[in-house]
């Protein structure tokens, strides 16, 4: 008697679930030194909370050696993808390596400058920085260099320490005043502040009325701003 084999075909969905959740094993990898920073701010309560989403694409700035640059990339999965941007090449090439070795092949670094990220234009649904806002030299710049690399609706979050919780930190902190007050000035508004992490405060940004008429590059600016940014994947 012969036996008949039935082949099972699984559903496209649980082909991208699976995909997914191979992504997110890599989250769990930890390098020295990141543990305590990351039980002050969990990242996947951090991400909850933010709203990020499988399929999303964020860039993050000031990525330093990678920290959250995996964590997000594991959450947002093989149909998203992350900028990871710094203005320090070796840290870059920390993260390439560091991607390499958990398998994330949806990042990709960009050495940007102190006053632009260097973002591609019209891509981002966000874009992330954590424990950076207070290091930035040009924050105002910074922000309006944003615009044109957001979609409509897209937001900017920001997780800095709260200057009254972690009173320790000094200036290395951002206040509720102080973000309100760059956000406006650079085309933005406040729209949502969590505060639930013991330490830090998380700000959410979107373009406000006089943002949206920022000018967006044209084909010409926006190619040179495409391939300066790929400068520091070669």
């Amino acid at each position: 008697m012969s036996i008949r084999r039935t082949r099972f075909r699984l559903p496209l969905s649980a082909l991208l679930l699976a995909a997914s959740l191979a992504y997110g094993s890599a989250a769990q990898t930890v390098e020295i030194g990141e543990r305590r920073t990351n039980e002050r701010q969990p990242p996947d309560k951090v991400m909850d909370a933010i709203g990020l989403k499988e399929g999303m694409v964020v860039g993050e700035v000031g990525s330093g050696r990678g920290r959250y640059t995996i964590h997000l990339a594991a959450r947002v999965g093989p149909a998203g993808r992350v900028y990871a941007n710094d203005i320090n090449a070796d840290g870059l090439a920390h993260i390439r390596e560091r991607c390499a070795n958990d398998g994330l092949a949806n990042v990709e670094t960009i050495l940007g400058r102190s006053d632009d990220p260097l973002f591609p234009a019209g891509k981002l649904d966000m874009v992330f920085m954590v424990l950076t806002y207070h290091h930035l030299s040009q924050p105002v710049e910074m922000l309006k260099a944003m615009i044109p690399s957001l979609k409509p609706g897209a937001t900017v979050v920001v997780v800095d320490p709260d200057p009254v919780r972690d009173h320790d930190r000094g200036p290395e902190s951002t206040s509720r005043e102080e973000i309100e007050r760059d956000a406006a000035e650079a085309g933005f508004e406040l729209v949502r502040m969590e505060t639930f992490l013991s330490l830090d405060n998380i700000f959410i940004l979107r373009v406000n009325q006089a943002g949206r008429h920022v000018q967006r590059p044209g084909p010409v600016m926006d190619r040179l701003r495409w391939v300066r940014s790929l400068s520091s994947t070669f």
